[in-house]
């Protein structure tokens, strides 16, 4: 058949095809059997976008006014994904075959989901944005890459799509992900088999077992959840748990033996490989985490002037969260903390569902996610405008502190966040003797008012720091916090006049310069 006697959404699809083929000789694409065929470009702005997109997330062609041609997620472009993974495949071992698989579907109950984030270190090497997906890198030194990529994702599927919007093509991840070869992602056991058979270390990216969360196997890479609209048409429940088998595919028996084959002598983890990439932030990092922190800071200061006595602190969260969304924010980095008066004694206080009330501090530990990367922000102020004098007095002890902390924020200083950490102790003591506390039990007493650590790294997760050794000095290129604390209980070795009131200061400090 002749691409003139194909439908015209068949003709760009095939025309795409053979041009990917002609970029990347090696590739192999399947042309998707039910492709989407209706995308009206609609321009506002000065951008030409097509609704509906085509694609499973914001690419050039359907979001210009959020992703430039060159890049794959907006403000991260497509060599930069490149750069990641040459750099991985370059610290690893010939023979080396990297297994990651992209995020699941989380159900809040029932059919109803929750906004869906992918896995960061599957997001960091790839850029891929949806669920049902998974890639394998293969290292091959004498490539003109280093390596071979072939990525598994669920396709296009008209039926599905009329619900949940579109899917990308085998074809559009090639040119817009890089992928050597794109494949359904039912092929995934198949291909990871026959890889796997020659390689000499397989580097997995294994769910975290920590004890904080559900304890998991290694065997839990492979589930996902797959229910189809038909299958809930027929009363079966989203939350049950499948093997990565859409269309059928392998048993579980089979899928089992699958990772057993891969032999426990071969294993090995591959989060703190990409963890350690992921510590040192290139410029185009940098550039949008700037944006993410700016963005939080700007609501930081108009919920200060929102917020008065009486107000809810739900109600200065939810402004908070809705300033952070406006300005293109995709969701909060994490819970926010609105925390009044003695409230802010607790270090995750996220309630928030109690009133102002007049002359109390409020604490607002929040941050926004924009484009994939974290921010981390917390200011504590009077809820009227006027501080007290106890309240200035405890507020500028601890601006001093933090003030010097930020000048040792250079790779020159050569120190740890534990280094870091130790002199935030000996400051904050200093200022605290200074302004009427004392310490006849040393340090003891000082960690009743100061418990938590100073800072910690932070990047795509708000907590970038599994992989990274706390007593290690800090590198340019890195992110971190500073964050020092004091929280007053309303104990009697304290000065009663700082009783119940919590202070928090937080900024990020980049370690872009030596």
């Amino acid at each position: 058949m002749s691409l003139r006697s194909l439908p015209s959404c068949r003709r760009a699809a095939a025309s795409a095809a053979s041009a990917s083929k002609l970029a990347l000789p090696s590739s192999r694409i399947a042309l998707p059997r039910f492709a989407r065929c209706y995308a009206t470009p609609v321009t506002v702005n000065g951008f030409t976008q097509l609704k509906p997109t085509r694609y499973g997330q914001p690419l050039a062609p359907s979001h210009p006014h959020l992703v430039s041609p060159k890049e794959t997620t907006p403000g991260i472009p497509q060599v930069e994904y490149d750069r990641r993974r040459r750099k991985l495949m370059e610290r690893l071992p010939d023979g080396s075959l990297v297994v990651c698989v992209a995020g699941q579907i989380k159900y809040m109950s029932g059919q109803i989901f929750y906004k869906f984030r992918q896995s960061s270190d599957f997001w960091y090497l790839t850029g891929f944005e949806e669920p049902d997906a998974a890639v394998i890198i293969e290292k091959q030194p004498s490539s003109p890459r280093g390596y071979r990529m072939v990525m598994f994702s669920a396709g296009t599927d008209s039926a599905k799509e009329k619900w949940d919007g579109a899917r990308s093509s085998p074809e559009d991840i090639v040119r817009y992900f890089g992928a050597d070869e794109a494949e359904p992602i039912s092929a995934f056991p198949a291909a990871l088999r026959g890889l796997a058979s020659s390689a000499s270390h397989i580097y997995l990216d294994i769910p975290n077992t920590s004890k904080r969360a559900r304890a998991s196997s290694p065997k839990s890479l492979l589930k996902v959840r797959s229910v189809s609209n038909a299958m809930l048409s027929a009363g079966a429940q989203p939350d049950r748990v499948k093997y990565l088998s859409p269309s059928g595919g392998l048993s579980r028996g089979e899928y089992d033996s699958l990772l057993d084959s891969l032999g426990n002598s071969r294993r090995r983890p591959l989060a703190p490989e990409v963890g350690r990439l992921r510590a040192v932030k290139s410029k185009a990092e940098q550039k949008v985490m700037r944006q993410a922190a700016d963005i939080s800071a700007r609501a930081h200061n108009k919920t200060m002037r929102f917020t008065d006595p009486g107000v809810s602190e739900h109600a200065v969260a939810a402004h908070f969260e809705y300033l952070c969304a406006r300005e293109g924010s995709q969701r909060p980095a994490y819970v926010p903390v609105v925390a009044s008066g003695p409230n802010a004694l607790i270090i995750h206080y996220t309630s928030n569902n109690q009133l102002i009330a007049n002359g109390e501090m409020v604490l607002i530990d929040a941050g926004c996610e924009y484009n994939g990367y974290a921010s981390d922000i917390t200011r504590t102020f009077p809820a009227n405008g006027s501080f007290t004098p106890e309240q200035a007095t405890l507020y500028n002890a601890l601006l001093t502190v933090q003030k010097h902390l930020i000048t040792l924020c250079t790779e020159a200083a050569g120190m740890s966040i534990l280094q870091i950490h130790r002199e935030s102790c000996t400051l904050l003591r200093k200022e605290l003797e200074r302004i009427g506390f004392s310490f006849p039990l040393g340090a003891g007493t000082l960690d009743t008012l100061y418990p938590h650590l100073i800072g910690h790294p932070v990047g795509i997760d708000l907590h970038e720091s599994s992989h990274m050794e706390r007593d290690a000095p800090l590198k340019a290129g890195m992110v971190v916090t500073i964050e020092p604390g004091v929280y007053v209980p309303p104990f009697p070795e304290f000065p009663k006049a700082f009783h119940n009131i919590g202070i928090r200061i937080e900024v990020e400090c980049y370690y872009c310069k030596v």
